[in-house]
This record gives C-alpha cells, sequence and structure tokens, in this order.
C-alpha cells in the first residue's frame, strides 16, 4: 500500500487543510496577477483555484472530525 492509503482520517484531513490553504493563497495570488495584467483568463484560473482550495480545506476538517469520533466510538467499545 502506498503512504497515502496507510493514513488515517485525522492525518489525511490534516494534510488535505495544508494543501487546501496553500492552494487558496496561491489561486489568491494569481486572481490579483490576472487582475493586475488584464488578463481574465488567469483571473479566472486563480479565483477557480481559490475556491478548490476553501473545498479541500473544509473536505480536510470533515476528515478530522470523523475521524476524532471514530477514536470516540471505539473507545467507548
Amino acid at each position: 500500500m502506498s503512504d497515502e492509503q496507510n493514513k488515517d482520517l485525522g492525518t489525511q484531513g490534516a494534510a488535505d487543510k495544508a494543501k487546501g490553504a496553500a492552494n487558496q493563497v496561491a489561486g489568491k495570488v494569481q486572481k490579483k496577477a490576472g487582475q493586475l495584467t488584464g488578463d481574465t483568463s488567469t483571473e479566472a484560473k486563480g479565483a477557480a483555484r481559490e475556491a478548490g482550495g476553501k473545498v479541500q480545506s473544509k473536505a480536510g476538517h470533515v476528515e478530522q472530525k470523523v475521524d476524532e469520533k471514530l477514536k470516540e466510538n471505539n473507545q467507548g467499545a
């Protein structure tokens, strides 16, 4: 199995949150560069990347919450 498959949801969630945050920042920079240069294509790509980063961060947060709940349930069993 790959390292990606061996990660628990909490670890994977933390990684997704970090990647999402990085994509949000990169998207904001790309969008601003497009605005400053008048390149609407670059601006749109930046906005899409920023939005994708937000979704990825939120998914990572959800993965971590699910992992927490699973661990709580396993401790009670």
